[in-house]
Formats: C-alpha cells, sequence, structure tokens
C-alpha cells in the first residue's frame, strides 16, 4: 500500500460507450484527479480521458473531494474504490475528556474485507487510536495523480 495526500477533485463526464452486446449508451462515470484548482482539474481529466475514449465527451461535474489521503494498491485485483470515514480518539489535555474527529479516505481494494484490511494495515503503523465509523462502495472508476512535466534537457538524460 502507498498513500497520498494532495489536492482531489471529483470528476464526472458523459460520454457515449459501447457496452457488451455492441450498443452504444450514454453513460456518466465519475473519476478523482489531483490538481490544484477547478480549470487544472478539467485540463487533466480530459488530458487523461482522451486517450481512453474515442468521439466526443463531456465534463459535467468537477468538485472538490473531502479525501484526507488516498490509499493504492498494487494488487491487480484491486479495481473498486471504497471512500472510508475515520474517528480518530485523543484525549484532551486539560478537561481529560476524549475528542474525536473524523478525518475521509479513499481506499483501493478488490473486495470490502480487502479495503478494511488495506486501511487497517495503513492505519496500524500510526499511534493514534481510531474506529472505522463508514466504509462505502464508491462508484469512482480511477484515481489521477499528477504526473510531473519533464522539461526537454531533463528528458534527454533519462534517456541516456
Amino acid at each position: 500500500m502507498r498513500s497520498r495526500t494532495a489536492n482531489w477533485f471529483e470528476c464526472k463526464i458523459r460520454y457515449e460507450k459501447t457496452m457488451d452486446d455492441g450498443l452504444q449508451k450514454k453513460v456518466t462515470e465519475a473519476y478523482v484527479v489531483d490538481a490544484l484548482s477547478f480549470s487544472e482539474a478539467e485540463e487533466k481529466i480530459i488530458e487523461e480521458m482522451s486517450s481512453y475514449i474515442s468521439g466526443e465527451f463531456n465534463v459535467t461535474d468537477i468538485k472538490k473531494a473531502a479525501y484526507g489521503e488516498i490509499f493504492f494498491s498494487d494488487l491487480e485485483a484491486a479495481d473498486k474504490w471504497y471512500k472510508a470515514k475515520l474517528q480518530f480518539i485523543t484525549l484532551d489535555e486539560n478537561s481529560g475528556k476524549e475528542k474525536r474527529s473524523t478525518v475521509t479516505y479513499l481506499v483501493q481494494a478488490g473486495s470490502f474485507n480487502g479495503a478494511v484490511k488495506n486501511l487497517d494495515e495503513v492505519m496500524g503503523g500510526t499511534m493514534i487510536d481510531y474506529v472505522i465509523t463508514s466504509m462505502t462502495e464508491t462508484m469512482l472508476m480511477d484515481v489521477f495523480e499528477h504526473k510531473p512535466q519533464v522539461k526537454g534537457s531533463e528528458r534527454e538524460l533519462k534517456e541516456e
């Protein structure tokens, strides 16, 4: 498992998809992109999807995602994305009372149990107490991370 913290945006695109039976159907799919602004998110989703979709498509919605972090799995079977809400439990030093703060994560896994396992694997390395308050499968198709632009001279050096 690897994790990534960034500014995440959920983008929805609408296009005509060829179904298994050969018929064309208008579908809307959701993706997550790493971007600094709404306009950069739109640019990135168009750039990423242009290589997957032949024909026209429209970006129908972009919204800021509330994920504190995204946990990526290296397993090929991990083809689903789960939204996990965790409550971190801390003690207020002055009053001695429990304080709970909620954080939302996105976890890649092949199944619900796999998502819980992956989350526990990552969070097990921390010293903070937590409770998983919810874990739901999302309709997200994929997550696109930021790819640094390689300048001409740097590209030549990497190719050597």
